[in-house]
């Protein structure tokens, strides 16, 4: 594929994925008020999930390669991506800031999941190497504490301990649409569906396309390509989930897709250690930039403190700051950046 072909076959699928991603964001609004199960755990599961599927494509088609560092990195880097796109959609919510009115507990609650699996996978980077049949046992551990995250949360939104104070600016989760039997939705479902596929085509085109991008600037790093290039392409669909939501007024929707999205996207670093039958794909990116830094473990690192930041912008609600915006999305900007400029570097 030559380069022009490349950049014109991009920009046709952004615009895809920019017209599907709106139509499909609202098929998940509606099916969060008639399935009953809100805004937060339909952005996490349905919403993230579907718009996740490039990124888990290009990082188990990396570890297949035989490329550890580009997998995880195109899994970690999806999640350092996508925290700052929802600073950048952040902007375009001007009443308040966005982590400000859409206060929810289930939000918090995936965003601590989220900070609990990244850790667990700095500290299986820092350990020494262990593998069963090729598998590190942190994997398997990861879809267990995934869905028991997702179990938690839910049941929270049912029974929750304590509720976000109402201001003004609050925009709760209140349906548009009464919950309605099973049977009656399968229209929406099916609609869902096949907007997925749209997606997911078009994220697997884009991930194509900037591969070859990779191959044509080839002073770019594994890691650095991974974690930005690759990274952010397949990451394109949460950007304009985000903002369609917002647009909508389903801010809970909006900032659930992204956490509870980055949620799921740890575990492309399981299905890649799994894909990966070299050994463990932990100890295979951290021994191959031994050399030159442990860029991995940096981007992760970085994830945490960005993914706590958003954390801290969730319970503390300032209305509003520089730009509008308040003290965690600009803070999240300065680290993604930062982390840009190191990464390059290493």
């Amino acid at each position: 594929m030559s380069i022009i072909t490349a950049w014109c076959l991009f920009a046709i699928a952004a615009v895809v994925i920019a017209a599907v991603g709106t139509r499909m964001t609202a098929v998940a609004d509606r099916l969060a008020d008639r399935t009953g199960w809100g805004e937060a755990i339909v952005g996490a599961t349905l919403l993230g999930a579907a718009t996740s599927l490039p990124g888990i494509t290009a990082s188990v088609t990396a570890a297949v390669d035989g490329k550890p560092q580009m997998a995880l990195s195109n899994a970690i880097g999806g999640i350092a991506a996508q925290t700052m796109f929802l600073a950048i959609a952040d902007l375009t919510y001007r009443k308040a800031n966005l982590e400000h009115a859409a206060a929810s507990l289930a939000n918090m609650l995936q965003a601590v999941l989220l900070v609990f699996i990244l850790s667990l996978l700095l500290i299986t980077m820092a350990t020494p190497a262990i593998a069963f049949f090729g598998i590190h046992p942190v994997s398997p551990l990861m879809f267990v504490i995934y869905f028991a995250g997702l179990v938690m949360v839910k049941r929270a939104k049912e029974h929750p301990m304590w509720q976000p104070r109402s201001t003004d600016h609050t925009r709760t989760d209140q349906p548009d649409e009464k919950e309605t039997p099973a049977s009656q939705d399968w229209g929406l479902w099916l609609r869902f569906a096949g907007f997925a596929l749209v997606v997911v085509i078009c994220g697997i085109v884009v991930t194509k396309a900037v591969s070859t991008m990779v191959d044509h600037h080839n002073w770019l790093g594994e890691s650095a390509a991974g974690a930005f290039m690759t990274a952010v392409a397949t990451s394109l669909p949460e950007l304009v989930t985000s903002i369609a939501a917002i647009r909508r007024g389903a801010l809970t929707l909006a900032v659930g897709g992204i956490v509870g999205g980055n949620c799921f996207d740890t575990l492309f670093a399981a299905v890649s250690d799994i894909a990966y039958r070299d050994g463990s794909i932990y100890h295979a990116a951290a021994t191959a930039t031994s050399s030159s830094g442990p860029s991995e473990m940096t981007l992760i690192a970085a994830t945490i403190a960005m993914t706590a930041l958003l954390l801290g912008g969730l319970l503390y609600r300032e209305k509003s700051g520089v730009a509008g915006i308040g003290f965690e999305s600009t803070g999240i900007i300065i680290i993604y950046l930062s982390l840009l400029g190191v990464m390059a570097l290493v």
